[in-house]
Formats: structure tokens, sequence, C-alpha cells
């Protein structure tokens, strides 16, 4: 028997992990300031180009001696031009528990070539982070977006190291506490938490990833795209809005609108309560059916941004083709769009859950969820 649609939809049923949701009072004429058709280099490019760095400043609570810079190629680009800039020092180690963190893994093994040793873990699972030395230069990333696990605190990184830690954080920035003091490489992305336009990047340097930029020279050539000193000297005017290629004024203005709604809901600690409470409703969800659960094994390292799910029903052969029919079954109905896993992740679903997105709008979800599993499975025995 076909089970009963359920009555409520979502307001917004843009659920995906990245780009991610706008901003819910976001609306195209808010760009009208945006300098178009003007020079990034003129006063009023330079002026926006700072308030989005000290914006970013002040929202994340990073401190006054740190240099933030708007680099291009999205977090990728500002991940690369941390490595490729600084590593090769010291011996390093690579930490990966997704995708994206894998990918990293290939790039400074098999691309640059230092040695290093790497550390992993499956999908769900986590890097004891305790284990690591950190007076190793160590690449990790914060949240796992393709994994739904993320780091529980910074407890396990010693003030005292010696190495650098790159933390790429894409997925936690504004979503998550990050620990400054534990963090000398940070980098993340405009189009994650906050819901903002694709291709740029954010760069953020503590005093001692400056010091290494100014006292060492990788091996290697470095493309422009890369430099970050000249001279042996920092480039300050990267971190002051003066950046390396031409950026888009249209996407800075509609950064600068994500960070004063980030201020409207109470800044950093208001973006944080949202996505734990938007998180929470769908755990609370997996805790009462028996067919779905969390792909983070551990509750404590359980992702409040890119929430991954597995199906556990026995019934369920094909774990792909039945997260991939649930997912078209949902968006079919316009209730829930591009929930689908990563494609190098397990089989399941993947529903973002950072502050842009409603809490209203994941409960209302849900039960669609529910409609559509069962839909699924009644299909399945129905071709038996």
């Amino acid at each position: 028997m076909a089970m009963t649609k359920p009555g409520t939809r979502p307001a917004n049923p843009r659920f995906s992990s990245g780009p991610c949701a706008k901003p819910p009072v976001f609306e195209l004429t808010q760009l009208a300031d945006a300098p178009l058709g003007r020079s990034h280099r003129a006063a009023v490019g330079k002026a926006k180009l700072k308030a989005a760095i000290e914006g970013t400043r002040e929202v994340l609570g990073i401190p006054a001696d740190y240099r933030i810079g708007i680099v291009p190629a999205s977090d990728t680009g500002a991940v690369e031009m941390a490595m490729w800039s600084m590593l090769g020092a010291r011996k390093a180690t690579m930490v990966a528990w997704e995708s994206f963190g894998s990918g990293w893994v290939t790039d400074v093994v098999k691309q640059l070539k230092i040695d290093a040793d790497v550390k992993t873990a499956d999908y769900g699972e986590i890097v004891d982070m305790a284990a690591v030395d950190y007076d190793t230069d160590v690449v990790f990333t914060w949240n796992g977006t393709t994994s739904g696990v993320r780091m529980a605190n910074g407890d396990a990184i010693p003030a005292d190291r010696d190495g650098l830690t790159i933390c790429d954080a894409t997925s936690a920035a504004f979503a998550q506490d990050l620990p400054w003091d534990k963090l000398d490489v940070t980098t993340f992305s405009w189009q994650k938490v906050l819901g903002g336009e694709a291709a740029h990047g954010m760069l953020i340097l503590s005093p001692r990833a400056v010091e290494r930029l100014e006292s060492y020279t990788p091996a290697w050539p470095l493309p422009k795209i890369f430099r970050l000193t000249k001279g042996g000297k920092l480039i300050e005017g990267i971190f002051e809005g003066a950046t390396i290629n031409t950026p888009s004024m249209l996407a800075v203005e509609d950064y600068l609108i994500a960070l004063d709604w980030a201020r409207s809901v109470g800044g950093l600690n208001g973006l944080m309560a949202r996505a734990n409470a938007s998180a929470e409703a769908v755990w609370n969800f997996c805790a009462v059916n028996d067919w779905i659960d969390n792909l983070a094994s551990d509750p404590a390292t359980r992702s409040n941004t890119s929430v991954c799910l597995k199906f556990t029903d026995d019934r369920i052969k094909d774990g792909a083709a039945f997260a991939k029919a649930v997912a078209k079954r949902l968006e079919a109905e316009g209730v829930a769009l591009d929930i689908g896993a990563y494609r190098d992740a397990p089989a399941g679903l993947r529903i973002w859950c950072g502050g842009t997105v409603e809490t209203a709008d994941i409960e209302a979800m849900l039960p669609w969820l529910d409609w559509a599993f069962h839909a699924e499975i009644e299909a399945l025995a129905e071709a038996a």
C-alpha cells in the first residue's frame, strides 16, 4: 500500500553540502552596492576587500596578529598555496579520514614528493590526533565534508609544537569553534557555511606560519599564483585586500552580505547554535528509526554541518542504488535537493545543516525522508 505523503514541505529544499544554501534573508537586490565595472584596486574595491577580511576576523574571533588573505581557487587554492609554499622544511604528517584529506595526501606524497607519514581512518572514523607527531608539519581537515566526521576539539595539539599545523576548515569555519592558538594555517571557502558564491578562498596565517614563509624557500618552483613572499618577506598587500588575481566584486559583495547576516543572528555563537539545532534534528530522527544511522561512529565526532547518513535495513542489497533512488524521489518532490553522498564516500545521504539552513526546513524534510525510504522499500518488494 502506498504511503501517504507528508502534508508540510520545506520552504527551502536546498540541503547541498556545497555550494550551500544562501542566508535565509538573501535577495538579489542586496547586491546592488557591488562596484561592478570598477577596478578592484580602486579605493572602493580595496575598501570592500578590506571589509571582507576584517569582517572575517570579527565574526570568527581571529587573533589580531594573524594574517587573513583572499586567494583564488576556493579552499583548494588556499590549501595548495600553503602546502606548496611551506612544506618541505621538515618532515610532514598527512592525516586523512575523508575524500578531500586524501586529496591533500596525494598532492604532498606524489606531486611534491615530501617525506611524510600518512595516517588515515575509514569513513565514519577519525585518526587519533593525540598519536600524531607535532614536531612534524601536520596537514588535516577539521571537518570531513564527505564523511560527516569532525575533530571534537584541538586539545591533542600541543602549544609548544615545532611543526606547523595546516588545517582545511572549509566546512567547519562559521559553524564550529576553531582553536586559533592550535592552528597555524587555516583555510575555508565562501560557498560553505555562509552560503557565499564560489571561487574565492580564505588563507589565515599565524605568526609561526609567517615566520616559516619568510625563513624557508621550497626546492621547487612556485607559480605566481602560489607566491606569498617577495625578497624573503611576506607580501603584506595580499592580507590587506590586494589580491593576487582579479576577484569577483559581485562575490565579494555577496560575502559581505553574508557576514552582516551572521552578525544579525549572534555571530559565531549564533551560527553554531543554528547548525547544532539542525544537526540534532537529524540525529534525533536517526535515533527513532532503525533503518538509518549516522555515518560517524562516535557521537563526539559527528559533524554539525555535513551530516552523513547510511541506510542499515537488511532488505537493502544494493546500497548505492537504493540511496540514489531515495534521493531522486525527494528531489522529484522538491523537498530535498542534492543530498546524495559524495561520489567517493560510502553509499548514503548527506544533509547540510550549516547556519544558513533553517531548522524548520530540516524538520519538514525528515518526514519526507521517512516516506521516500518506505516507498523505495515497497518498490523493492514489488520487484522481487
